[in-house]
Order: C-alpha cells, then structure tokens, then sequence
C-alpha cells in the first residue's frame, strides 16, 4: 500500500527556515520532519511513497539522492576501508517517488496530481508532512479495510494553549475549561484513502472542503478519534516543543524505537553517487 505525503507547502509560520527550506525539511533533532513521518509509516511496513513537492523541491531531491545511512547509523568498516557493512538502516528498503505538484496547488489538487502513480492501489495513505503521532496505522488500516467506506482521517484535540472561557455578560468567569476537556476536535491528517476519492474531487478544490462535504453526504467519510500522541510543526513553538521532546528522548511518534527488530547487515560498497 502507498503513501502519498503532501509537502508542497510554504511553511510560512516558519519563516526562520522556510526561506530557505521547505516545510518538510525543517528538522527535529537531526532529521527533517518529513524524515519522522516517513519513517512512522516505514515501521507499519508502509515503504512505497509518493511526495507531491512544490516549493524548494530541489531542497527534498537532493536530500535523498545524497542521503548517507552511515552518517546516521552505526557501522563496521574493514578490508582497509573499502568494506563498509551497515549495523542498521534508515530508508535502504523505501522507494520514493518524487512527484513536483507545483507550487500554490492546494492539498486536493496535489491529490489528484499523483493519481497516475496510486492508481494500480485499491487503497492508499496519505498524510500531510508536518505532524507527527504515535496512532497504530495496524489498527487503522484493520478496520478501514473492514468498513467499506471511501475515505478517513485522524479525529484528534487540537494544541490550543491556555483555556477556554465561559461568562455572563457581567464579565464574571464562570468556568475555565483546559483545550483538551473540551468536545473539540480538528482533523489530524494521517488519511486512508480508496480509489474512489478521485471522483469527489473537482478541478481545483480543496481536499476536505467540497470532496468531504459530498463524502459526508454520501456517508463514505470516517473519523477515528484519537486521544493520544499527536503534534504538529505549525509554528516555531511547536518546533521547539518537538525539538525538546526529541533532545529528552521523549518522542512518542518514534514507534520504531519500540518494536522494530534489529535489521540484517546492508552492503555499501557498490559506487556512491558522485564517485
């Protein structure tokens, strides 16, 4: 099963980075955030990617082309330098497809842009590039299968900070309720996606305004609401939060440091691009 990844956007509340780098490449700990997200899906063995690029999608080509798992993962050098043998790996068993969707597409055209390349799946993934969570895609994946219907997403709390405040018209508060007390919930993303999804989509719309508004109409549209982990990179305090998070080696979203088996031995010596 694919994953389209959306990581055409601007980041604009990141203008610290975003000049330069596109959204997706602003890094928690030493990896982009883009990197975390694929490697989410990579540990459910969901490796078939397709990103739909847009702004500064050289910046994301040329990070993997020149990308070094031995930068990043530990190794055994010998036969005088010319055997290098990885003792893990990050990306050697993904494939990427890299799909420029342009640059001001909204999510729905950028959907409908990578269609070609998800059009031999009965169903696919799909997610933006910019949140992170800890949901099982195993469990998703189980129940969407079994339900029939054409589309869903992550039902989750939105990170609102302070309170929310009931009064009278006096001004007296009469109650401060924290963000996640509230029956408030946005969409988290992390879709699951049937063939069909194409044929909600009209020329120019936006993803999860008149696609879902039919969708509902048709009650094809799920909502899996979820109570866990989940965070996304907005702003430069959510960076920082996650940045933090990471630094403590409290990162729920990594899931592969949880339960994935230590991997076989992976030969590097075949030329390097550029040798």
């Amino acid at each position: 099963m694919k994953v389209v990844l959306f990581c055409g956007g601007l980041g604009l509340r990141l203008r610290e980075h975003s000049e330069s780098l596109p959204k997706p490449m602003v890094t928690v700990g030493d990896r982009p955030i883009l990197w975390h997200v694929m490697r989410y899906y990579a540990s459910y063995g969901y490796r078939d990617f397709v990103l739909c690029l847009g702004y500064r999608a050289d910046v994301i080509k040329e990070y993997f082309l020149d990308y070094e798992e031995a930068i990043s993962n530990d190794f055994v050098l010998s036969n005088g330098g010319r055997s290098l043998h990885l003792l893990s790996n990050d990306i050697s068993d993904w494939r990427i497809t890299f799909a420029d969707t342009g640059i001001h597409p909204n999510i729905g055209q950028r959907l409908a842009a990578a269609r070609k390349y998800v059009a031999d799946e009965e169903m696919f993934l799909a997610s933006y590039s910019d949140c992170l969570t800890d949901a099982s895609l195993t469990d998703l994946v189980s129940d969407f299968q079994c339900r029939g219907k054409i589309a869903s997403f992550l039902s989750v709390r939105p990170a609102i900070p302070g309170h929310f405040v009931s009064q009278r018209e006096t001004g007296q508060v009469t109650a401060l309720t924290p963000p996640k007390l509230s029956g408030l919930r946005v969409n988290g993303g992390y879709f699951i996606f049937r063939q069909e999804i194409f044929d909600y989509i009209g020329e120019g719309e936006e993803l999860v305004e008149q696609p879902f508004q039919r969708l509902i109409e048709d009650e094809q549209l799920i909502a899996y609401p979820y109570d866990g982990f989940w965070a996304p990179m907005d702003t430069l305090r959510d960076r920082q939060e996650l940045e933090s998070m990471y630094e403590r080696g409290q990162a729920p979203w990594a899931v592969w440091n949880r339960s994935e088996a230590q991997p076989p031995f992976v030969d590097l010596t075949s030329p390097r691009r550029g040798s």
